[in-house]
């Protein structure tokens, strides 16, 4: 997979520009604030709908225009589709596949498949849980883009639930059920057993689907960390998920015979179910959940001891490396080369890690990277040099 045309429109610092790619490996070169990252940022964009460096669509459209269109021609196994989105802050955003338009925006995830490393990547080891949730989530959005729907029910419901948690909070059930005595409350209590009811059912194909993935990455984790820090063996980096619930058994494989996998999402949902309604009285209390996947976590282990804490810049990087590398291999597992983003990355590595990344980078059909200049981008990784400059791309040579 690869993109052979990036057209911008009002997205970033560009009024309008336009690039023709191509397979291999292409640098984009230039100082600080030119707009190097803008660019394959906008790829990244259109892969997932979603920036690297934003949490809202405002920032990305340039100062003094109403919206911004990023359109990329990708190539997928010879066959070629045009893909256009629309980001209008405030309102829904539009996207078009050959000039078609799609119901939802959403329906563009996945259509393009990117792996993007950044400096950024260290808060997947040192950031809060809720960095290590978002990139499960997005990983499995990117392999099944029905799961978008899956996270806005999720999310929509957790909502709904808080909400309602407050209100009672601050009702005449504020310190649990057995205080609540007015038929308001009553009413609020039976109307809380039925989210509580929507939010172990969507919860539970959530957390299957991590699970899932956890499993699937384990060993792949293990195996990119031995790849990019030296000395190291692929049981050095080991990671697990821990959620706010226990976990019921995975389904046996025989009579009496268990095996490492995932539980049903039948008997997730009931796990979910039973731990809410034990801590009911405790979430009324404090106004909000605290049972389900929003409460989970991603333990990463480095030999014995914990990543965050205890590793050392070095070895956080890493491991932040070697997640993005097992998820880049997994998406490749599947029959498709996503396109691989290296986002002024090489800068933060020292010799040994650039060296051993680039190693690994030069074999995908498609390697962006942005560098602010060119003794940055390891020479494993030769190919076409553009400089970006005051908002011009000019090719080199």
């Amino acid at each position: 997979m690869h993109v052979a045309h990036l057209s911008l429109h009002d997205f970033r610092s560009y009024p309008h520009v336009e690039i023709a790619l191509r397979p291999g490996v292409t640098a984009f070169l230039g100082r600080n604030g030119q707009g190097k990252t803008n660019l394959v940022e906008a790829v990244d964009y259109v892969a997932r709908l979603a920036s690297h460096r934003v949490a809202s669509d405002a920032p990305l459209v340039r100062d003094g225009a109403e919206r911004a269109v990023v359109r990329a021609s990708v190539v997928r196994q010879d066959r070629q589709a045009l893909l256009e989105v629309e980001i209008n802050p405030g309102r829904s955003n539009r996207a078009r596949v050959n000039k078609s338009s799609l119901p939802r925006a959403a329906g563009l995830i996945g259509m393009a498949r990117t792996v993007l490393f950044s400096p950024d990547d260290l808060v997947l080891v040192k950031g809060d849980p809720s960095e290590r949730r978002r990139f499960l989530d997005e990983l499995i959005t990117l392999r099944a883009p029905r799961f978008a729907g899956v996270r806005a029910d999720y999310d929509r419901v957790l909502k709904q639930r808080n909400s309602l948690l407050k209100s009672l909070r601050h009702g005449s059930a504020r310190f649990g059920r057995q205080r609540a005595t007015g038929s308001g409350d009553e009413s609020a209590l039976s109307t809380l057993g039925v989210w509580n009811s929507h939010l172990a059912r969507t919860g539970a194909e959530l957390l299957e689907a991590r699970l899932g993935l956890v499993e699937e990455l384990r060993p792949l984790v293990g195996k990119a960390y031995e790849s990019v820090a030296r000395g190291a063996g692929s049981g050095d980096a080991t990671f697990s998920y821990k959620s706010s619930v226990e976990l019921p058994a995975a389904p046996s494989s025989g009579v009496g015979e268990y095996v490492a996998g995932v539980p049903d999402r039948s008997d997730l949902a009931q796990a979910i179910l039973g731990e809410i309604e034990r801590r009911t009285d405790e979430e009324i209390e404090r106004g909000v959940s605290l049972v389900g996947p929003h409460r989970d976590e991603l333990s990463l282990v480095l030999g014995r001891l914990p990543v965050k804490g205890y590793a050392s810049h070095g070895e956080s990087w890493s491991f932040a490396l070697a997640l993005r590398l097992a998820s880049y291999e997994l998406l490749r597992s599947e029959g498709d080369d996503p396109i691989l983003i290296l986002d002024d990355v090489f800068a933060e590595l020292d010799t040994d890690r650039r060296e051993r990344l680039a190693a690994i980078a030069v074999g995908a059909e498609q390697v962006l990277v942005t560098a602010a200049v060119p003794a940055d981008v390891p020479v494993e990784l030769a190919g076409v040099r553009m400089t970006v400059a005051e908002g011009a791309v000019t090719i080199d040579g």
